[in-house]
């Protein structure tokens, strides 16, 4: 009798793992997911202002950006987020400098390779 409850408590445990781990991971990707789609809101947000010549005002959502994509490297490991990263960072230099047209296309770059992140 005692070894049927131990394997009925055994059997249970496992399957309450197997149904939580795929939850848990799905919550985590959804956290990953949200910084993505953070920074592909700012990068875009950069662009807009930068077509505009705002070279200031795209340098805060560049920087925005890229605040929520090494947010996103922190949780995963994907090759078009750290060329997100490197655009992000070349939009937020360049703009500093006053070159609205480069760093738009650089947050253009940044948000080509956000969008490919899965």
């Amino acid at each position: 009798m005692g070894g049927r409850i131990l394997l009925g408590v055994l059997v249970v445990s496992v399957m309450a793992a197997l149904v939580s781990t795929p939850f848990l991971s799905s919550v985590a990707q959804a956290a990953e997911n949200k910084h993505v789609a953070e920074a592909i809101q700012h990068a875009k947000e950069a662009v807009d202002h930068g077509k505009q010549g705002h070279a200031d005002v795209l340098v805060k959502h560049a920087e925005g950006a890229l605040k929520h994509a090494e947010a996103a490297q922190k949780d995963m490991k994907n090759p078009h987020l750290d060329e997100g990263v490197k655009s992000l960072k070349d939009a937020v230099e360049h703009g500093k400098a006053g070159h609205a047209d480069v760093a738009t296309k650089a947050a253009q770059s940044a948000v080509m390779h956000l969008a490919e992140v899965k």
